[in-house]
């Protein structure tokens, strides 16, 4: 699918994306059977951006490696005929599994064409989100009603290590006979506030509006975008490498926030930033300059490189000023002790990182007090639905991010009808008042959607399917 508007973040450009849909079947003890989906975009500019690669293969090449990696994985999850609840079987794959399946999948491959473990993760986080979702629809229950110790053998605490928890420094508070549902709101949000995405090419204003863009009955400009759909919330793509650049992006955006008496602004780097002392001196000029723009930003998001935590880089300073949070640098929910010490406010999470990992994520942030932001990869669709479930559920410091519609709005239009609320931004909210049942709430039987032939068919459908 085409986005109407190339996306412009971090070093490269989205002009276009795939989504990976899954089907999964389950059967329980009881030999009961219930069939669950996942869906997310294959977005490899964020998967796996071509600097993680020595000879930087194109977006297509590496699209198509994730899409043979997917037929692959496919056939190793029935092969490891895993049982429990969904949260043990995603956290046994995610432990131990996937990293097995990714050093025989890129075995007899050239080095450029090896696919990193990020973006393995990403192609298993659909496959996990159909099994999360089938483990609600053959149980019969309402997914996130089954991160509990009735559904639950395990609680939060024995998803990390036993020493995970005693470091004095990460204040974590003792979760021991916790389950996740414990560190969820006490009521899911039927309304969230939304983050509208001012991606590094959108045009601000009419000087900015050049030939070849579309004149498609949906807004392009900020201000359009603002009045049409109420939005609130602004974040903005900044690229770390001219401050005056990014300053100058900053303010523009602030200027026209201030005058259509939007509340909050965010900043995103995606890993763009190579020294502390450039987000300080950015902070410091807006401070002096543009108070009331440096009063409206709330937080900012992974400056620096996704091995900032591992890399023991100090962050203190700048989270005295602003709230700190990962995204790319949520690599693993347990860095999240140790990213709390080096000055990390959060942590930004995201379905294609997986539900499980969201959901354990949401447990370490939890115990030792950090905050949390569930944010966007442009997810139209099914990925949408997982993606708004997990900002109703988890205590986010404000709303969600959502920016499908804003890149490719009429994608969605089947899933739209069913879920209104989801894929069309009123008041600066979405509504997820639609989503009923059990598992995610999809009500997928309603959505007149006609998919394409599957890529690929596993397990005995498939035998069936050759004989």
């Amino acid at each position: 699918m085409k986005t109407r508007l190339p996306l412009k973040f971090g070093s490269e450009r989205v002009n276009g994306i795939e989504c990976l849909r899954v089907r999964v079947d389950v059967r329980n003890q009881e030999e009961s059977g219930g069939t669950g989906w996942g869906e997310v975009p294959l977005n490899v500019q964020w998967l796996w951006p071509s600097e993680l690669s020595s000879d930087k293969p194109s977006a297509e090449k590496r699209s198509e490696k994730l899409r043979e990696f997917a037929g692959f994985l496919a056939r190793q999850i029935i092969g490891w005929n895993l049982k429990g609840h969904a949260l043990n079987i995603g956290f046994t794959i995610l432990t131990s599994c996937l990293s097995d399946a990714v050093n025989v999948f890129n075995a007899d491959l050239a080095e450029g064409e090896r696919i990193p473990f990020s973006a393995a993760a990403g192609v298993f986080s659909a496959f996990d989100i159909a099994i999360h979702d089938a483990f609600g629809m053959v149980n019969r229950v309402p997914l996130y009603k089954s991160y509990c110790g009735d559904f639950m053998d395990r609680d939060a605490a024995s998803y990390f290590s036993a020493s995970y928890f005693s470091d004095p420094r990460s204040g974590f508070m003792n979760t021991e006979g916790l389950f996740p549902a414990d560190f969820f709101r006490s009521q899911p949000l039927r309304k969230l506030k939304v983050w509208h995405l001012v991606g590094g090419d959108d045009p601000l204003t009419e000087s900015d509006i050049s030939a070849g863009m579309p004149d498609d009955g949906y807004p392009i400009l900020l201000r359009d975008w603002i009045r049409r759909d109420g939005i609130d919330c602004v974040k903005v793509k900044l690229f770390g490498k001219d401050i005056q650049e990014d300053f100058t992006r900053l303010v523009r955006v602030g200027d026209i926030s201030c005058e259509e008496k939007v509340s909050w602004l965010s900043v995103d780097f995606n890993c763009t930033v190579k020294e502390p002392e450039y987000v300080l001196e950015l902070l410091s000029r807006l401070s002096k300059d543009e108070p009331e723009i440096y009063d409206m930003l709330l937080f900012i998001e992974q400056p620096f490189s996704a091995s900032a935590v591992g890399d023991g880089l100090e962050v203190q300073h700048i989270s005295a000023l602003k709230p700190l949070f990962l995204d790319e640098g949520l690599t693993d929910w347990t860095i999240l002790g140790e990213a709390k010490r080096l000055g990390w406010s959060g942590a930004a999470l995201k379905v294609c990182k997986s539900q499980t990992a969201s959901i354990l994520s949401c447990c370490a942030a939890g115990s030792c007090g950090m905050s949390l932001m569930v944010m966007d990869l442009t997810n139209p669709m099914l990925a949408a639905l997982s993606h708004a479930a997990l900002a109703a559920h988890v205590p986010t410091l404000l709303g969600m991010e959502s920016n499908a519609p804003q890149y490719y709005p009429e994608v969605s239009l089947p899933e739209a009808e069913v879920h209104p609320g989801i894929y069309r931004r009123r008041k600066g909210e979405i509504d997820t008042g639609s989503m009923k049942g059990n598992g995610f709430g999809y009500r997928i039987d309603e959505i007149n959607r006609t998919l394409p032939e599957a890529s690929f068919v596993c397990g005995d459908r498939m035998e069936e399917k050759v004989k």
